[in-house]
């Protein structure tokens, strides 16, 4: 014979690349809490493996993505027994899981942040975490209408958090009505990476959300915020665990001067209402900083003192939780997760609970490579990071190119540095009316019986 056959063992396909990938992502992962029945054909692991592969794919209908998901597992694993092989038992177990999973999960990778992005780990030797809500939209089904709609009071009004004050046009009470899932989600600002999230129906308490994911943050963390976070017992409870707090405030606030409480300087302040007084609570010290924005100034309070850090350091560290923004499009636009697919209520919040992983997964893995080969991860593609892992996944039977590894493609998925001009020219529709900018705080000097009553407050103390 003029050739010999290559054996096909020898050969390397594109699915070792996503086998490990899934292998680091998920080797940290204690899976000791979690306990499927003796019959069950699932583990932890390739539930888990199965579950960020149908978060990843492109398919059309949430069923596609499960069957090419579950092939490219069964491919990956070669598991002993068949997975289960509809789509009703594969949802079956991600409702019943989803939250213990996500959790060990969460751990792992928050744990995988630390050690392989340890330099982008503080800004200014300060841990720093952005929070902000944002709302995803359901299908309009009588189960989303049930569970996500616009709460109603006992006459049957909608409440006026689910309201707007102002409804300009008829667009924007039609969109008011729309069911939708509330996000709250802690965003670490020196990774880019999510943190922790909680999710609700339209109108819940973002705030509150907040205060549920407290816990979860490393020892004195620094929360950044904009004024919608702005809340005594809310600030207190932060203020009160250890951690600092850098919010924005506007008209809607009264912060107090020269009430003595604090050794002061020239830009100490006080948060005090009134019903904390009458409760008998302390004044929180603060800090105000004021900067200049594009075209307005912006109030900003923080418990760090200018010692730790400065006013162009607090502009700074603040201009970086916009990033946040940016990643609420990564999610809902380039990851395609504006509108779920899930019919059903809690199925939907499955889904949006994967996608969270999936995305934080993918920017994860390749900040990692990038990291690795002396890259600066700020500027990585979300867009070309998904058509990396979606080749990959399209083309797992396929050899191994050279050049075209996943590795490879990661290293060069970032943004290009083309220099756009200026959207003020381009052909589409304006906002004919933007919200008016959040005025400035009101700032009074402390009067006399304020100042008795903060006197008679420390000496009870």
């Amino acid at each position: 014979m003029s050739h010999q056959d290559k054996d096909c063992r020898s050969i390397r396909f594109n699915a070792e690349f996503l086998k490990q990938s899934l292998h680091w992502l998920l080797s940290q992962v204690n899976w000791s809490s979690i306990a499927f029945r003796l019959d069950c054909s699932w583990t932890p692991l390739y539930l888990t493996a199965t579950a960020l592969l149908w978060a990843w794919s492109d398919e059309q209908t949430l069923q596609e993505r499960l069957f090419a998901a579950r092939r490219l597992a069964k491919h990956i694993y070669q598991p002993q027994r068949e997975f289960a092989t509809t789509w009703q038992a594969f949802n079956k177990m991600l409702v019943r899981w989803t939250s213990p999973l996500v959790a060990v999960i969460q751990a792992a990778l928050r744990q995988r942040m630390q050690e392989t992005l340890a330099g982008l780990w503080t800004v200014h030797d300060f841990i720093v975490f952005g929070v902000d809500g944002s709302r995803v939209d359901v299908p309009r089904t009588t189960s989303h209408e049930a569970v996500n709609a616009p709460g109603r009071n006992a006459k049957g009004r909608k409440s006026k958090r689910n309201r707007r004050k102002k409804p300009r046009t008829k667009a924007h009470n039609k969109k008011a009505t729309v069911p939708q899932i509330w996000l709250t989600l802690l965003w670490h600002a020196g990774t880019g990476l999510p943190w922790a999230w909680r999710t609700g129906p339209t109108g819940s308490s973002e705030r509150e959300h907040w205060m549920q994911m407290l816990a979860e943050l490393p020892d004195a963390a620094l929360i950044t915020g904009d004024a919608g976070f702005v809340g005594y017992e809310y600030m207190k409870a932060v203020i009160d665990s250890g951690r600092e707090l850098l919010i924005r405030v506007g008209s809607n606030v009264r912060l107090l001067r020269k009430l003595g409480w604090a050794r002061e300087s020239a830009g100490t302040v006080y948060l005090w209402p009134d019903y904390a007084v009458q409760k008998g609570q302390p004044p929180l010290v603060l800090r105000l900083v004021v900067l200049q924005g594009a075209k307005h100034p912006i109030y900003l309070v923080t418990t760090v003192p200018a010692k730790r850090l400065s006013d162009s350091q607090v502009g700074d560290v603040y201009r970086r939780r916009w990033g946040i923004e940016l990643y609420f499009r990564h999610l809902k636009q380039t990851f395609q997760r504006r509108k779920l697919r899930s019919h059903c209520a809690e199925n939907a919040h499955v889904e949006l609970e994967w996608s969270l992983l999936g995305l934080w997964c993918m920017v994860l893995y390749a900040q990692a490579e990038q990291t690795k080969h002396g890259l600066q991860p700020q500027q990585l593609s979300v867009a070309e990071i998904l058509r990396a892992f979606r080749r990959m996944m399209r083309d797992y039977l396929h050899p191994i190119e050279r050049n075209r590894s996943l590795s490879a493609l990661l290293r060069r998925a970032l943004k290009d540095m083309y220099k756009r001009r200026s959207k003020a020219s381009r052909n589409y529709a304006r906002k004919k009316n933007p919200d008016p900018p959040a005025g400035p705080p009101e700032i009074l000097t402390a009067t006399r019986a304020q100042i008795r009553d903060a006197q008679e407050l420390r000496a009870a103390a």
